[in-house]
């Protein structure tokens, strides 16, 4: 039976225990995924109009509430509080942002062909299983989040363990809305093999290091299920001769230095 008693958040800055939240099982988990799956008969066949109208409520959540989140935000991840406002505001953007372009966006498309009509087709795929890290905790589960629940899909979000009441909170907005079309997880990275293996999961994306990737991979191929990953890593810098040092040195720090140090 794979189950831990408690799942911890600490305050980076104090080293204080925030919460600690009880992590689910299999047979939780097993049940998130069937109300998913039902709800993905009846969200798959909405308008965009329909779903448009679910994001701008959220929307709404967010920035009548974004100094809630934004507190929660900094207590668990640790970034200044002008970040994790900020950090609030974007995922207000993406949410207005596909309500408004995804119709457009996803419109089949007619191609030349010999045959009496040739299109291209966007269809949903079912539950897409998002892994998520803690560096972003609000914007990098809404950045895939809306997306892939306007175009059609549901989705099972398994957030970074030091996160969990963002994760809790990302929820709750969306029961707030009125939709069941996202369930969290409060579940080990380490034993996730085993719900991408669940044959209602469709597809999963991470957001995490080249490691992580490597298992999610492997997990997600010997089951053929689709993946996306985006994967950690550094560019290099390079400073030419005609370069102004200061302003390069400048730059540098503050990119490296932004979101507390925690970039990507």
């Amino acid at each position: 039976m794979w189950y831990i008693v408690k799942m911890q958040s600490i305050n980076p800055a104090t080293e204080k225990i925030i919460k600690q939240y009880p992590a689910h099982d299999f047979i939780q988990i097993t049940k998130h995924i069937a109300q998913l799956k039902s709800n993905f008969d009846i969200w798959r066949k909405t308008s965009f109009a329909e779903r448009a109208a679910v994001f701008i409520n959220i929307a709404n959540i967010l920035e009548q509430n974004k100094q809630q989140y934004a507190g929660l935000i900094t207590a668990e991840m640790g970034k200044l509080n002008v970040a994790a406002i900020a950090e609030i505001e974007k995922c207000i953007w993406v949410c207005n942002y596909y309500a408004e372009n995804a119709a457009e966006m996803l419109a089949s498309k007619i191609i030349q062909s010999n045959s009496d009509k040739s299109y291209i087709s966007f269809e949903p795929l079912g539950i897409i299983l998002g892994i998520m890290p803690w560096n972003f905790p609000f914007w990098q589960a809404f950045r895939y989040i809306v997306p892939t629940l306007m175009a059609g899909n549901v989705t099972l979000l398994k957030h970074a363990s030091n996160v969990s009441g963002c994760a809790i909170a990302i929820a709750e907005i969306f029961n707030q809305a009125n939709s069941n079309i996202l369930k969290t997880i409060l579940f080990p990275g380490n034993k996730i093999d085993q719900v991408i293996s669940h044959s209602a999961i469709a597809a999963v994306t991470l957001t995490g290091s080249v490691a992580a990737g490597k298992s999610i991979a492997a997990a997600a191929g010997a089951n053929i299920k689709k993946t996306v990953l985006e994967l950690g890593g550094n560019d290099p810098y390079l400073i030419l001769a005609d370069a102004d040092i200061k302003l390069a040195a400048k730059t540098c720090t503050t990119s490296r230095l932004n979101n507390s140090g925690q970039v990507c």
